[in-house]
């Protein structure tokens, strides 16, 4: 069995779409679960994706990139910023990756709650201003 570098593990040759998107969903510490959730399909959906049975349409894969952060050229080839293949991993690196994964959730949820908290102002606004005419 011939020996694979580490510039050639998640390669087109040696690896399939599916195995680059298990691989990145997995230094994020994303369960298969986890992930649907955010990207807002079905679990099946994402074990499928990784079986290389189904592939996503582009804005899935646009959106699945910045999710797993890994460009979108590595998820669909294995060129450019990618995670490092297995034997390369930090195994220190692993909670601090979960814990930026959890941060970049938070703030999703907190830029959604300020969007959602604009939104009932500007409607009290309006309502308040009706009252007073």
């Amino acid at each position: 069995m011939a020996q694979i570098s580490n510039d050639d593990w998640y390669s087109e040759s040696t690896a399939t779409f599916g195995d680059r998107l298990e691989a990145a969903r997995e230094s994020c510490a994303m369960s298969q679960t986890e992930l649907a959730q955010r990207l807002g399909v079905r679990d099946t959906t994402i074990k499928s994706w990784e079986a290389d049975e189904w592939e996503p349409r582009g804005n899935r894969l646009q959106m699945l990139a910045g999710m797993l952060n890994v460009s979108l050229m590595w998820l669909l080839s294995g060129r450019g910023e990618g995670v490092a293949a297995p034997d390369a991993r930090d195994p220190i690196a692993l909670p601090a990756r979960s814990a930026l994964a959890d941060i970049a959730r938070l703030r999703r949820q907190m830029q959604a709650l300020g969007v959602e908290l604009m939104q009932a102002e500007q409607k009290l606004t309006v309502e308040l201003r009706g009252m007073t005419q």
